[in-house]
This record gives structure tokens, C-alpha cells and sequence, in this order.
């Protein structure tokens, strides 16, 4: 009887996953008329907006990050608001703040930018510190904190975040507790030659009447609730686990090498979202359950930005990627 509810129960998640699989083919098509190549990116957005995780996306200027993450916002019909991040900005630039009425002689609060289903926070990592711990409970709680009151935000909420490479002039390093709170760190590199002719062609034509596929916020929402059912069994969970553990303990896994080179390893934060990440490719993949491969596809996404090397590891050119390399390579998959 067990066994036949559990049939009956799969069946049913496998009949609704391809149920929404044609709305989220839907979305896609919208995406590529305004994005030309960038697939991984395009895929790893989707990860982020099915997971209900953040993410941060990294490259040179003129990438079409900030052009995605709009792209996106315009495909669905979801409140959507944009904040540039400059030295001068104040953390009520974005939270919001307590204003005096001379009218009714009562403080009321105005709402900042962060009051929206979509917040794209482009170029992050040119405001200090002070401004990014004002997203620290918004990002994590998803509530904001405004003279003393909490005010819940209306799901989905998710900060799709921009940022320069830290090597450039006028950026700051993101605190390790804010990065922590970023599902995906997506790294963008340049177009291929045949991808930057569409792109020069695309921008040269004439405007052309161009309307995304609307995705529902409802169905946003029944997609999350979709990938928490989507299935791990056990020795898959123990992958997930023996791949953070060895950005931890390297040398239990044979990895003693890397010992000197990693500052700290991935906080429990990363196990649940990798978890995640790897049920929502699974979803856009049309499955109910999720494989070793679809945790290596997400894994460098989802620890690069976990890993914190030392001063030697930096010395060498040694990126958290690469350790993440060796570390896919020497744990074994299940």
C-alpha cells in the first residue's frame, strides 16, 4: 500500500513538473530575443529564480549583466526596482526611513527600493561596507527593520545582484556574511566572435516590437514549491555533504595539498543551498529527482564564492575554482 501511495504520489509531481516546463520554456524563448548567447548565465538565473535564491553576477562592464537581470524582471509580472550602488549611497536609500508629517505631526515610513519582488543592486561592490549590512537581514529574513517595526516582503523575493572584478578601480570586497547569503556566484565571460556580430547587428537595427511571453507570478511561486518535492535520496545528500566537508577538511580526502591554501571552507549555508540549486537545474531539466551530475553542475556556482583562500593560495594565482576542481575530481561521486 506504502509503495503504491509513493508511485502515485511521483506521478503526480512528474504530471506537474511538465505541466509548468512549457510556461518555463516560455520564459526562456523571452529572454533569448533580448540575450544573445550567455546560455549558462540565462540557465543559472533560472536555478537562482526556481531555488528562491540570490544571486551575484561578476565580469567586466558591458557584459549585459545589468541587461539580464532586466530582462528577466520584464518577463514576469512581478513589482521590479533597480538601485545603483555608488560610495555615497546610504543604507535608507534602500531600506527606507522614518519621515516627520508637519501635517499630522507623526512620523510615517517611507519605503525604500528594497520593497519589490526583484531587486537589482548593480555594481554592489562600489558602496563600503556600511550600506551592505544594511542587506544582511533583508537578504536572509527576506523582512526589513524600519524604526523599530519589521515589515514582511511579499514573495518571491530575490536580489539579483551586479558587480565589477575587485581588481578594478573603486570597488570594495563584499563582507564573507553577505556572500554567504548569495545562492549563486555566476561568473560572465566575453561573447564569442559569431555572438558579438548578432549583438553589434541587433543594436544597430531599428527597435523592433518585441513582447516577452508574461510569466505569471503565481507561477513563480507554485515552481518554488515544485522544487522543494523534487527528490534527494541519501547517497546523493552524502555527496553534497562530502564536497562541502572537503572545502573544510581537505586532508581527510586525500587533499592535505590544499590545506595551506584555504582560509575557511563553506558554512552549512552552502550545503542547503547546493541542495537547492541542484533540485531547481533538476526541475529545468523536467525531473523529479535530482542526480550526482546535476550537483556538479551547479557546485562551482554555488561554493566559489564560500571558499576563502590565504595569502599563499593567492600568491600562486590559485582561484577558489580551482580548488573546487580538484576537490569534484577527488571525491567520488555516488
Amino acid at each position: 500500500m506504502n509503495a503504491a501511495i509513493e508511485t502515485s504520489v511521483w506521478e503526480q509531481l512528474e504530471r506537474e513538473i511538465e505541466e509548468e516546463s512549457a510556461a518555463v520554456d516560455q520564459l526562456r524563448a523571452a529572454l533569448r530575443q533580448t540575450i544573445v548567447g550567455q546560455e549558462d548565465l540565462l540557465e543559472k538565473l533560472l536555478v537562482g529564480l526556481f531555488g528562491n535564491g540570490h544571486i551575484l553576477l561578476e565580469g567586466v562592464p558591458g557584459l549585459a549583466k545589468t541587461l539580464t537581470v532586466k530582462a528577466l524582471a520584464q518577463a514576469i509580472s512581478a513589482q521590479f526596482s533597480r538601485v545603483q550602488f555608488t560610495p555615497d549611497l546610504l543604507p535608507a536609500d534602500i531600506l527606507g526611513t522614518m519621515i516627520f508629517n508637519l501635517h499630522t505631526n507623526e512620523f510615517s515610513v517611507k519605503q525604500g527600493p528594497i520593497f519589490s519582488n526583484f531587486v537589482l543592486a548593480d555594481e554592489i561592490n562600489r558602496a563600503p561596507e556600511k550600506v551592505q549590512s544594511a542587506l544582511l537581514e533583508v537578504m536572509q529574513e527576506r523582512q526589513v527593520t524600519i524604526g523599530g517595526t519589521t515589515y514582511p516582503l511579499a514573495p518571491p523575493f530575490l536580489v539579483l545582484a551586479t558587480q565589477n572584478p575587485i581588481e578594478q578601480g573603486g570597488t570594495y570586497e563584499l563582507p564573507e556574511a553577505q556572500m554567504d547569503r548569495f545562492m549563486l556566484k555566476v561568473l560572465i565571460g566575453y561573447p564569442s566572435l559569431e555572438e558579438e556580430r548578432l549583438i553589434i547587428r541587433r543594436n544597430l537595427e531599428a527597435d523592433a516590437d518585441v513582447r516577452p511571453a508574461t510569466f505569471p507570478l503565481a507561477s513563480i511561486l507554485r515552481a518554488q514549491e515544485l522544487v522543494k518535492r523534487i527528490y534527494i535520496n541519501e547517497q546523493v545528500e552524502d555527496y553534497i555533504l562530502n564536497l562541502v566537508f572537503c572545502t573544510r577538511f581537505p586532508q581527510r580526502y586525500s587533499l592535505a595539498h590544499l590545506q595551506p591554501l584555504i582560509r575557511f571552507g563553506s558554512s552549512p549555508r552552502g550545503s542547503i543551498n547546493l541542495a537547492l540549486a541542484a533540485r531547481a537545474y533538476a526541475f529545468l531539466q523536467k525531473r523529479g529527482y535530482v542526480t550526482p551530475d546535476d550537483v556538479r553542475h551547479v557546485a562551482h556556482d554555488v561554493l566559489r564564492h564560500r571558499i576563502g583562500l590565504t595569502y599563499a593560495a593567492r600568491a600562486e594565482n590559485m582561484t577558489s575554482d580551482t580548488i573546487l576542481q580538484e576537490i569534484l575530481g577527488r571525491v567520488p561521486a555516488p
